[in-house]
């Protein structure tokens, strides 16, 4: 599936989330003392989904996986600084919106990763650098990948026998 607008990424959704989570249990009055915890808190996990949205609006892949990396160093911030919350004993009533940032932070850096690992592995230097000979060899390149697969599943259909570990099992 192909991605027109970052607001539209599942992965920059599970993001807001977080930073919506985030600033409602930072209203809580236990952040309201001296220090900057609550500002902290609250810039690491807004920082998250902005970084995944700066870094799909560059148009580049080798920037938008930098971006993806600070987002997800970002989502590390955030945990951080979630389990130094929780050693408090008088945020001690604030455990289950703890726990529930800081496993919506844990998905937030997975989702991340993974998107992360696959555009290592992408031939396209992203948006920025395609141009229409480029995208079209790209995607002719696609179209005889598929094409490939197809006749492979056609011949292991056509001789099961050479290939046992798709015979359906019993």
């Amino acid at each position: 599936m192909k991605y027109e607008r970052f607001e539209d990424l599942p992965v920059w959704q599970t993001t807001v989330e977080l930073a919506l989570k985030v600033y409602h249990l930072t209203r809580d009055r236990f952040f309201h003392q001296p220090g900057d915890l609550l500002d902290q808190l609250r810039r690491s996990s807004l920082s998250v989904s902005q970084n995944v949205a700066e870094g799909f609006e560059r148009g580049s892949t080798a920037e938008l996986l930098a971006f993806l990396y600070i987002a997800r160093g970002s989502a590390g911030e955030t945990r951080s600084a979630l389990c130094f919350t929780e050693r408090f004993p008088e945020a001690a009533h604030l455990k289950s919106q703890i726990s529930d940032c800081r496993a919506l932070a844990e998905s937030c850096s997975r989702q991340i990763r993974a998107w992360a690992d696959d555009l290592q592995n992408c031939d396209i230097k992203g948006q920025r650098h395609l141009n229409e000979q480029s995208r079209r060899q790209y995607q002719e390149h696609q179209r005889a990948e598929a094409f490939q697969r197809q006749l492979d599943d056609i011949i292991r259909r056509a001789r099961p026998q050479d290939y046992p570990e798709t015979e359906p099992r019993e």
